[in-house]
């Protein structure tokens, strides 16, 4: 039985093997196939097609890339052009140079001096800025100050103004010394706007920057690159051949006979083949023509390397190929597909499942402006990577409110805030896909919700936001039970003004009437601030009340007049901002009171941020119901909550202070500040104490001890009267007012007894 078995397990072994080497043959065949044949093909293909369709191909590319670059030209020569015409404008070039006298006004010339060495560097490619004012006294500023010989000024710069164009391109000379050389200048006018100039402001270009710059328009080091005048007055070249050279005149023959302004052609010239491209720059009242010549074997011959090298390389890696496949193992290869196929299956999945919430954390960033130091192409990048279709299309902005969460008609309670905004979010999805092509809205679990649309720059919004709008509203109405605040911000043709769309609407949302009613806010139509004629009335005298029946502890009195302050700021019209700031600035009031009172507020509040906590309320009720439980009941316990024994101790060094400074001018704040107390909890808690109020308890102890005086001395009345605290007439009223009887007659009748 035992060998029966083993030679089974041989047998199979055997057809294991068997299929093994006839997996691994299949498998040596396919690599030496896949590794080297199409490298062969594809070096072969390129070798032959380089010769026609790549010229044809690469002859296009070249004629793009020099029209690209020409562009970039374009746009260096105009900013020159701006800059020169900006500077002519300035103050420092007016009519005022006109007949100046630059020596005795050095100040003046020195700064002219300075503008111009800043203008001189404020481009590469500008060798001098130069300030020439003609009149009977020809002067250059080179940057630094002269005086010109007539004759200089005549033949070389007087020339300049007589030209009828205020801004032009000219190469001139400039330097007597190199009568033979012109330069490539650019000169304008003063004073800029002028009918009758004297003088001209000038750019002189340095030749090796102008050159380096046309080099740019052509990726080859051969060949020629020219611009010129269409009237031939002005000719710039890369290698500073002239323009009545062979080659440049075939040039322009050639491209005058083909009676287009701007194209690419391959031109033959002494046994040599180039690819032209040519075109034409819109400059100051001429226009110019730029023309790239390169060997047509600057372009051909590194194709031509790299199909050789690639089937070169083919070769080797089709004998390097046969070799590893005999060397690799039977079984390595198979493993590792597989389970690199069952990874990229689960990183599939996992991208699936996980990229709604990215999308979600970019748009928490953008909104929030934490993706400002990207530029407006990279976030495009970046959204799409994440599946959105970006390109050619605007945005929106909208952010949503839910009210009413406390109201009769809802069925919720504080603490639901989260499931009532994961609601509304479903419905705002549901409603939002129907609408628009691309939306995106975003739960941020405080009854307030961002949506974002993604808009064709064909399509219009307006009619499909105010469907979506309304069918929201009905659908939060009917099944919340609650009302919403809509605001649509204005087209977005730029993704980083985002964030700041985003704080408007926010903004917007705050001007909301008050009132439990559904709202939609249009920033492309309505306006936030002067809707109301009249300002809102902030009800100050509610507020002296309310403050005051908090300072005495009247608790049912101070929850009345809440209700009334709120009542009094929520009137008809109010808008939520005003409700909200008007809470706020009655918060910091009571807090102040609270101070005053002697109980420190952070201790009483356990540290609790009350302003934010007040902000994120938006709603009358709510707001009411916190202010009371968070506020009000809080420090009334605390007042109310001081002991008997601590106040009759606080009562009783009032009234020992009292007896020992009873003759000096004391008052209430007096004795307040003696016992560490304010003047509210000290006159409260000396009535409770003594049964009288501070000033009677003050004037009987005053009274008492004139009397005593009265009996027992002969102190003249007015001592007596000075004795307690009084002046004489103020002593004598009150002392009959309280006894009946004159100080004097006192004293008789007690001495009598």
């Amino acid at each position: 039985m035992l060998s029966k078995v083993r030679a089974g397990l041989a047998k199979r072994r055997g057809r294991a093997v068997g299929s093994q080497g006839r997996f691994y043959k299949k498998s040596l065949i396919t690599i030496f196939i896949v590794s080297g044949i199409p490298g062969l093909i594809l070096g072969a293909l390129i070798y032959w097609m380089a010769g026609g369709r790549v010229e044809r191909e690469l002859l296009q590319l070249h004629y793009r890339l020099i029209e690209q670059r020409s562009q970039n030209i374009d746009d260096q020569l105009g900013n020159l052009e701006l800059l020169l015409s900006h500077w002519a404008f300035d103050n420092k070039f007016d009519y005022s140079l006109n007949g100046f006298d630059f020596v005795k006004n050095f100040e003046r010339t020195q700064d002219i001096t300075r503008t111009l060495v800043a203008m001189q560097g404020s481009n590469a490619m500008v060798k001098k800025a130069e300030l020439y004012v003609g009149g009977k006294s020809s002067v250059l500023f080179n940057p630094e100050y002269s005086v010109l010989d007539e004759r200089a000024s005549s033949d070389i710069y007087e020339p300049l103004i007589a030209r009828n164009n205020v801004t032009y391109w000219t190469q001139w000379t400039l330097d007597t010394k190199r009568a033979d050389t012109q330069d490539l200048t650019l000169v304008h006018h003063i004073p800029g706007g002028s009918l009758h100039p004297f003088g001209v402001l000038l750019f002189q270009f340095d030749k090796e920057k102008i050159a380096d710059l046309l080099k740019t328009m052509t990726p080859y080091n051969d060949g020629e690159t020219f611009m010129l005048q269409t009237s031939g007055d002005l000719f710039v070249s890369t290698s500073g051949s002239a323009s009545t050279s062979p080659f440049v005149l075939a040039l322009r023959e050639k491209i005058n006979s083909l009676g287009t302004s701007k194209g690419s052609f391959f031109f033959d010239w002494e046994k040599s083949t180039y690819t032209v491209s040519f075109g034409s720059l819109s400059r100051i009242a001429e226009d110019w023509m730029f023309v790239s010549a390169s060997p047509i074997t600057s372009i051909t011959s590194p194709v031509l390397v790299i199909s050789k090298l690639i089937i070169m390389v083919s070769l080797v890696a089709l004998l390097l190929a046969a070799f590893l496949s005999w060397l690799a193992s039977r079984r390595i290869y198979l493993p590792v597909w597989r389970n690199l196929h069952n990874e990229s299956l689960e990183l599939n999945t996992k991208l699936a499942e996980q990229l709604p919430h990215v999308k979600d954390s970019f748009l928490h960033q953008l909104l929030q402006g934490y993706l400002t130091a990207f530029s407006d192409e990279d976030l495009l990048r970046r959204m799409e990577r994440f599946k959105w279709d970006v390109r050619e299309r605007y945005f929106i902005v909208l952010y949503a409110q839910l009210i009413g969460m406390t109201t009769m008609e809802g069925n919720f309670r504080d603490g639901d805030e989260g499931l009532i905004t994961f609601a509304a979010i479903n419905m705002m999805e549901e409603l939002a896909s129907q609408h628009f092509e691309q939306s995106n809205t975003l739960n941020f679990h405080d009854l307030t919700a961002g949506i974002v649309l993604i808009i064709p720059e064909n399509q219009t919004y307006s009619e499909a936001c105010q469907a979506f709008s309304e069918e929201l509203m009905q659908s939060i109405n009917r099944i919340l039970k609650m009302r919403i605040t809509l605001a649509i911000s204005r087209p977005i043709a730029h993704i980083s003004e985002v964030p700041l769309a985003f704080e408007r609407v926010k903004q917007a949302v705050s001007y909301r009437n008050i009132e439990f009613a559904n709202q939609i806010i249009d920033m492309q139509k309505d306006t936030l601030e002067g809707e109301s004629e009249a300002e809102p009335q902030y009800p100050f005298t509610l507020e002296r009340e309310l403050v005051q029946a908090l300072r005495t502890g009247r608790e049912d009195d101070a929850q009345q007049l809440l209700t009334s302050f709120l009542h009094a700021l929520s009137c008809k019209g109010a808008k939520g901002i005003d409700v909200q700031q008007g809470m706020l600035h009655l918060l910091g009031n009571v807090q102040h009171a609270i101070m005053v009172s002697g109980i420190n507020p952070n201790r009483l509040f356990k540290g609790a941020n009350l302003y934010e906590q007040l902000s994120q309320i938006r709603e009358p009720k709510r707001i009411l119901e916190w202010f009371q439980e968070k506020v009000l009941t809080p420090f009334l316990n605390e007042l109310s909550g001081r002991t008997d024994a601590q106040v009759k101790r606080i009562i009783e060094e009032a009234m020992i202070y009292l007896q020992q400074n009873y003759m000096k001018d004391i008052s209430l704040e007096n004795c307040a500040e003696h016992t560490g107390t304010n003047i509210f909890f000290l006159s409260k808690s000396f009535k409770q104490v003594t049964g009288k109020n501070f000033i009677d308890y003050l004037t009987e102890l005053r009274m008492d001890k004139a009397k005593e005086l009265l009996r027992e001395s002969v102190m003249k009345i007015n001592d007596v009267a000075e004795q307690v605290g009084y002046q004489h007439s103020y002593f004598n009223r009150i002392f009959k007012k309280l006894e009946g009887m004159t100080p004097t007659r006192y004293r008789e009748l007690s001495r009598t007894s």
